[in-house]
């Protein structure tokens, strides 16, 4: 019979700095990718990670403009587009089964953009890095490290941007703290629920950004 050891924590924890150098290396990267417009010219196949900056003239977002005037340094949402059956761990390496995934996932965004009265698509602009085969492994990983950085506030503050239609007779839910922002999806417009209150999302959105001043 295996003796009962007791417990110590210490020999759960698993440490490896070429890890860290890798994701090091793969921000890195993504930093350096082309900044393109939302959404991409053209349609393209893979999967992987994404980040959407703001230029525009809402008053709202006005620091991340000026943040941004010169060079794409703060995300204002960071995604990740992973393959068909990745969470049942039943993806493919298989070119012919590449999928659009993070393509589509910009045109969403894109179009969920477009439905508002008090955002232009012409003021935000993505960039993004593609992974492929083994390497998709790391885009949830990747999507973490660049959240830590950029501590989006679509992301972190202002939840929902990347909601989608939770389909008839599950309306009962409250529309999203984006979505009382910037009304214009048809389908957050028939939630129901009672959502936070304008004024506590503006004041969470302030703090947030005096924030983000302080570290740049």
């Amino acid at each position: 019979m295996i003796k009962k050891q007791p417990f110590d924590r210490q020999k759960h924890i698993y440490r490896n700095d070429a890890f860290v150098e890798l994701v090091k290396d793969a921000v890195r990267f993504f930093n350096g990718t082309p900044v393109l417009t939302l959404p991409p010219p053209k349609y393209f196949l893979g999967t992987g990670v994404y980040a959407l900056y703001y230029t525009g003239t809402n008053p709202l977002y006005a620091k991340y403009r000026d943040i941004n005037r010169l060079s794409y340094r703060t995300a204002i949402y960071v995604g990740k587009a992973v393959p068909k059956g990745w969470r049942q761990a039943r993806s493919t390496d298989n070119p012919l089964n590449q999928s659009r995934e993070l393509c589509n996932r910009l045109r969403e965004h894109s179009r969920s953009i477009m439905t508002t009265s008090d955002l232009s698509i012409k003021d935000f602009m993505c960039r993004f890095v593609i992974f492929e085969d083994a390497d998709s492994d790391m885009i949830g990983t990747i999507e973490a490290a660049l959240i830590r950085l950029h501590t989006p506030l679509w992301n972190t503050t202002v939840d929902g941007f990347d909601n989608h239609d939770p389909g008839s007779g599950r309306y009962e839910q409250a529309r999203s703290d984006w979505d009382v922002l910037h009304p214009g999806r048809q389908w957050a417009l028939k939630c129901n629920g009672a959502p936070r209150e304008k004024s506590a999302i503006l004041a969470d959105i302030i703090n947030h950004l005096n924030r983000l001043m302080v570290t740049q």
